[in-house]
């Protein structure tokens, strides 16, 4: 759903915000490669109390994962991500005003990156000076760093 990267290459260091955790958790592909990056420490993930919840509920769908699969799944989130309080509550994106929590979570975290593979953030190009940019793009620019 949402993370904070810091990565580092060439002396530099990153922030970004993500929402493919469902991705990465059901389907693999660019955001389980953004995550493996996070899990060898180069990448720190950041999460919000909402979005936790978020993730919960989309778990608990008929994905065919049982009640212990996303028990585990939600205590490992929280045992390995930080989770952000935020204050803001923007109403940006008002085709799917759930995405709007992704914003306030970039803003609560100062993030330097929003990543998404929904349709909704990436036609944003940016917000409050934040590149949202999609998992492709993304892991382009940090492998290049």
């Amino acid at each position: 759903m949402l993370f904070k990267m810091r990565f580092f290459g060439n002396g530099s260091t990153s922030r970004g915000l993500s929402n493919v955790l469902i991705s990465d958790i059901l389907f693999g592909g660019k955001p389980r490669e953004i995550l493996r990056h996070g899990s060898s420490g180069k990448i720190t993930n950041v999460t919000s109390t909402p979005l936790m919840k978020k993730i919960e509920d989309v778990l608990r769908r008929p994905f065919g994962l049982g009640e212990a699969q996303v028990y585990g799944i939600i205590r490992l989130f929280r045992d390995t991500f930080s989770i952000v309080s935020p204050e803001r509550d923007p109403s940006v994106v008002t085709a799917d005003p759930d995405d709007n929590r992704i914003l306030e979570a970039a803003s609560a975290t100062g993030a330097d990156d929003i990543i998404s593979g929904d349709t909704h953030l990436p036609d944003l190009a940016e917000w409050n000076g934040i590149p949202v940019l999609t998992p492709d793009t993304f892991l382009q620019k940090f492998l290049s760093a």
